[in-house]
């Protein structure tokens, strides 16, 4: 565990054009803190550390107030580092998800509960800790708590687990623009089934990480894009917006430009839809005071 090296990763940078109103929140980020290691079957790998205090440096430059932090692949089960974080940065300003199981008390959920942790990660992609054959089993764990599921996977194939997210219950996240690799027409069918589980009421879709799945790249990810700006002018009140921070996904010579991957809701959002997205939105579905 100590031979994971400290941070090099840019924290700092010209600020970002867009300004934020008050409560400004980024719903997707990680934590990798000293003293946790991975774990057997996670990916990506830690390449280094990336503490509170780095994410506060980066927090600071975009003018971001809240923050939701989420269970790292790399430590699959063991939620250890994501409660420490939690611990750091306070329940007034941060909530988490967790990787819960079907076998996780409820004694647990409302220990992880008290700490912050309103959601439970569901990653259909490698490294994933638990998949959506287990995602029905979780909601029933989790719906005492009042917490959602946060599902990713490739939108390509979201054919094979349509049937699965309309038998969703409570709340849950389509994670990661759908991360579509590679993306499609922002007319695709796939997306008009995203339109449609929107529709239902308990689905939220999350701006986050389009250079993952982009060709066209940055800084303003046009393939991605098209998706994105369709599904927020359809349903601009079940919309978030997340970092992705520190990006390890990606190797460093693809490692995005903070700012940048918040001014891309300059030209996917209008203004007031915008604070929809930073404030409103996230402030409902995790519990902030508005």
């Amino acid at each position: 565990m100590s031979d994971i090296p400290a941070n090099t990763r840019p924290l700092d940078g010209p600020e970002p054009v867009l300004r934020t109103p008050p409560g400004a929140t980024d719903c997707h980020i990680h934590i990798y803190p000293p003293g946790f290691g991975e774990q057997p079957g996670g990916w990506p790998p830690i390449p280094e550390l990336a503490t509170v205090e780095d994410y506060r440096q980066v927090q600071r430059r975009l003018s971001l107030d809240r923050v939701v932090v989420t269970q790292p692949n790399a430590y699959q089960f063991d939620n250890s580092a994501l409660l420490q974080a939690l611990d750091t940065f306070g329940t007034q300003s941060a909530r988490g998800v967790a990787v819960v199981t079907p076998d996780t008390s409820l004694h647990e959920l409302e220990g992880w509960h008290a700490r912050g942790v309103r959601g439970a990660r569901i990653m259909q992609l490698p490294g994933g800790a638990v998949k959506i054959d287990r995602m029905l089993e979780v909601e029933k764990v989790i719906r005492p708590m009042g917490w959602h599921l946060m599902v990713q996977f490739n939108g390509r194939q979201l054919g094979d687990y349509l049937d699965e997210l309309h038998k969703i219950e409570g709340e849950y996240i389509i994670d990661h623009i759908g991360k579509f690799m590679d993306p499609v027409p922002a007319n695709d069918t796939r997306v008009d089934e995203i339109l449609r589980l929107l529709d239902k009421g308990n689905a939220w879709f999350k701006i986050c990480a389009g250079y993952e799945a982009s060709v066209t790249g940055g800084p303003r990810y046009e393939d991605i894009g098209a998706i994105a700006k369709r599904v927020i002018a359809h349903a601009p009140e079940r919309i978030l917006w997340g970092s992705n921070w520190p990006h390890v996904g990606v190797p460093r010579e693809q490692y995005p430009n903070d700012a940048e991957l918040l001014d891309v809701l300059l030209h996917w959002a209008e203004p007031e839809i915008q604070k929809k997205i930073l404030v409103d939105n996230p402030a409902q579905l995790y519990g902030f005071m508005k």
